[in-house]
């Protein structure tokens, strides 16, 4: 059985840097892409970032490009979020999901991705 579990949240100051992992168990990563979303307090989930099965191809949403940088190691099964910059309406449970890849490009909606895990909470102080 696949999990997928996040760890690396916490409080952090505006301005800060935070890098969260995922790592997943029960299924052939490297075969996989990879996806972060968030979801803010009151708010619908929302994609973040997301890295293809060959690490070749990533996707961004327009807010983080240029402070945060997605990447996986797959002989430890293992994707990272480097986030910089972080900012108070970034304050959210981000999550991690994983989907068996269908073409090269990683898909970035929620409702492409097949596995998820719990989530981590992320909370940026101004």
């Amino acid at each position: 059985q696949a999990q997928v579990v996040e760890s690396g949240g916490g409080l952090v100051q505006a301005g800060d840097s935070l890098r969260l992992s995922c790592a997943t168990s029960g299924l052939s990563f490297n075969l996989y892409h990879l996806g972060w979303f968030r979801q803010a307090p009151g708010k619908e989930r929302e994609f973040v970032a997301a890295i293809s099965w060959s690490e070749v191809n990533t996707n961004y949403a327009d807010s983080v490009k240029g402070r945060f940088t997605i990447s996986r190691n797959n002989p430890k099964n293992t994707v990272y979020l480097q986030m910089t910059k972080l900012q108070p309406e970034e304050t959210a449970i981000y999550y991690c999901a994983a989907v068996l890849r269908r073409g090269a490009l990683p898909p970035t909606r929620e409702y492409e991705y097949d596995y998820w895990g719990q989530g981590t909470q992320v909370t940026v102080s101004s």
